[in-house]
C-alpha cells in the first residue's frame, strides 16, 4: 500500500491536487480510471473539441491536450526522482505546451488513444517501482517532491481538469 503524501513531500501549490484523490491503493486508482477516461474522451461529440468556456480559455480539446502532457511530464519526474537522479526538474510553461500542441487538429479518437498510450506508460513505470523508491525525494520545480507525491499529483491532475470540463465546458 502506498500511504498518501504528507505535507513536505510535494509543493504546496499541489496540495489541492492531492486532496482531491480518494483512499485507497494510487496504482489501482489510475489504472481503474484507464478506460473510463478514455472511453469518455472518445465519446465527446466533435463539435465540442473548439469550444471554449470565456475567450480567454483553452478549447476543450486543448484542456485534454494540457491533461495528457502534465501527465508526461509529471511521469519522466517520477521516474528521474524514483532512479535517484538529483538533478532538480525545472518546471514547464503549460501555456507553450497548448499553444504549440497542434491538438485542435487532432479527433477525440486520437486523443483518447494518445491518453491510453501515456496512462499505460505511467503504470507501468508505478508497477515497476521498489518500495524504497515511493518515499524518495527530488527537487521538482524548486521544491522538495517525492515520488509518491508526483503519483497522486498525476491522479489528482486528471480530477481536476475532468471536473473543470465536466462543469464549465460541458455542464454535465
Amino acid at each position: 500500500m502506498t500511504n498518501r503524501p504528507q505535507p513536505g513531500e510535494y509543493p504546496e501549490y499541489t496540495a489541492g491536487y492531492i486532496a482531491k484523490v480518494p483512499d485507497g491503493e494510487i496504482t489501482d486508482l489510475l489504472a481503474g480510471r484507464l478506460h473510463e477516461v478514455s472511453d469518455w474522451i472518445d465519446k465527446l461529440p466533435e463539435e465540442l473539441g473548439e469550444v471554449r468556456y470565456a475567450p480567454d480559455k483553452w478549447t476543450v480539446k486543448e484542456t485534454l491536450s494540457h491533461m495528457i502532457d502534465t501527465e508526461r511530464v509529471m511521469s519522466y519526474r517520477l521516474l528521474g526522482v524514483a532512479r535517484g537522479d538529483q538533478t532538480p526538474f525545472p518546471g514547464f510553461d503549460q501555456d507553450e505546451y497548448v499553444r504549440n500542441g497542434a491538438v485542435i487538429s487532432r479527433t477525440f479518437e486520437e486523443i483518447a488513444k494518445d491518453y491510453t498510450a501515456v496512462r499505460t506508460a505511467t503504470l507501468t513505470l508505478l508497477d515497476g517501482l521498489s518500495e524504497e523508491a515511493w518515499p524518495r525525494q527530488g527537487t521538482v520545480n524548486g521544491y522538495p517532491t517525492t515520488v509518491r507525491a508526483l503519483a497522486y499529483i498525476i491522479a489528482g491532475h486528471e480530477l481536476h481538469t475532468l471536473g473543470v470540463l465536466r462543469e464549465k465546458y460541458l455542464q454535465v
